[in-house]
């Protein structure tokens, strides 16, 4: 059983790489989307995240409780992908924004579920911090706390792979979970 974290910017390639890596793994593949069409250009990203998705994968639509969806998923699946981290923190802070011990609550419940999990899972974020701190308090809120959870996820994953540019560039372990190099 392996744990992937992959990181990276805006389309740098997180997504398609996970996918990737998924179909090497025996057994039923499942994909945790955490999207919620709230406008246009949400909605075109899941549609477009749809089609890159083969018809392989069983979807498993979750916007808030992450460690419920893989724990219903794990029994049954060779593999979970969940696509993304970061816009999973967003819905926490929209959904749950007077409730920060709730979403606190739900982080928690993730890195559980991650770390407890007795199949292989390979999770896509964002690396967000690198840029100019916002002048927007929710902005920084949300740079603050998706920076913590991705550090979190990296201590209990065992690879992690940071994507530039189409490129994955390992930061930690060796190889991937089903044995070759990236």
């Amino acid at each position: 059983m392996r744990r992937i974290l992959l990181t990276g910017g805006v389309k740098s390639g997180k997504s398609r790489l996970a996918l990737a890596l998924a179909q090497k793994f025996v057994g039923k593949k499942v994909f945790i989307a955490t999207a919620e069409a709230f406008d246009d250009e949400m909605k075109a990203g899941i549609a477009r995240h749809q089609e890159e998705r083969s018809k392989s994968f069983f979807v498993i639509e979750e916007p808030a409780q992450l460690a419920k969806a893989i724990q219903m998923a794990e029994s049954s699946a060779g593999v979970i992908v969940i696509d993304c981290l970061t816009v999973w923190v967003n819905n926490l802070l929209y959904h749950l924004k007077e409730d920060e011990q709730a979403a606190r609550e739900e982080q928690k419940l993730f890195l559980d579920a991650l770390q407890h999990t007795r199949t292989n899972i390979i999770v896509v974020t964002n690396e967000v911090g690198s840029g100019i701190l916002p002048e927007n308090a929710l902005a920084r809120k949300f740079i603050y706390e998706l920076g913590i959870l991705n550090q979190k996820a990296a201590q209990v994953c065992d690879e992690v792979i940071f994507m530039v540019s189409g490129i994955p560039q390992r930061i930690k372990g060796t190889t991937t979970a089903a044995g070759e190099k990236v």
